[in-house]
């Protein structure tokens, strides 16, 4: 990353004993500085902790190193205690950057919130949910009904969005993808692929009968009534990965797995 030997380290864990006993003989060794004033934070757990540490230090926009001590690690290196400061040195970065989600709920509230995997609608109850789909001021889709439905960044195309049947884009791709979860009518609409540059609105049909949430990575509203969702070019976060094994080669890795 173009980090010195000297580099300011953070080391923040998921709460596990091994992940919290590893924090603890890493920063014996290399030092250990507050996530405010240092150089790269070093995350050890999962890509649940990664996905919080982002979110923690964007507005400081440190870069993020992860160590996985989770199940999958999609955005985690692998963990070793030797030699930290020669992979900090060698890293590949990649950025990022989150969707900002706008919703108005039922008693006219707004709210907002980032999202760097994606923003999600889902029913609140046992009745499908019904939503409009308008795209750059454009009505695309009068009316879906279904579970849900998602917009996803690139970095979070292989995550829920992957799981709901959504395509896999590239990181460096200029995209975003839509897609419905579970789709009753139309039942064949798979979703669609959108420029970064578009703006989307969800609007909720019948919203008292057939409640709907909004979640933005972590963050949830209930009783929406229109969620607004666009790419945010303002900020970003920068995530570190050990040579040969960036979140490039790993997106692209994950669309040949079967």
């Amino acid at each position: 990353m173009g980090s010195s030997a000297n580099s300011r380290i953070a080391f923040v864990t998921n709460g596990t004993v091994e992940a919290d006993a590893a924090a603890r003989r890493l920063s014996s060794r290399y030092g250990f500085h507050p996530l405010e004033s240092c150089d790269v934070v070093v995350a050890l757990g999962g890509d649940g902790l990664m996905l919080q540490t982002l979110h923690r230090v964007m507005p400081l926009d440190t870069p993020v190193y992860g160590m996985n001590f989770g199940s999958v690690g999609f955005m985690m290196n692998a963990f070793s205690e030797d030699d930290l400061e020669r992979r900090l040195q060698s890293v590949q970065r990649t950025r990022i950057y989150p969707l900002s989600m706008e919703v108005l709920d039922t008693s006219g509230k707004a709210e907002t919130a980032l999202a760097l995997n994606e923003v999600s609608l889902f029913r609140s109850t046992y009745q499908a949910a019904k939503i409009q789909i308008i795209v750059d001021g454009e009505t695309r889709l009068e009316e879906l009904i279904c579970d849900g439905a998602l917009l996803s960044t690139p970095a979070g195309s292989t995550a829920y969005n992957l799981s709901a049947h959504g395509p896999i884009l590239p990181i460096e791709a200029p995209l975003l993808a839509l897609t419905p979860i579970s789709p009753f009518r139309p039942r064949r609409w798979r979703g669609a692929i959108l420029s970064n540059r578009a703006v989307v609105k969800f609007i909720t049909r019948e919203a008292a009968k057939r409640p709907v949430s909004a979640v933005a990575d972590n963050v949830e509203f209930q009783n929406v009534l229109e969620v607004t969702v666009r790419e945010d070019r303002s900020r970003g976060v920068t995530l570190l990965f050990d040579p040969g094994t960036s979140l490039e080669e790993r997106v692209l890795s994950e669309q040949f797995r079967y």
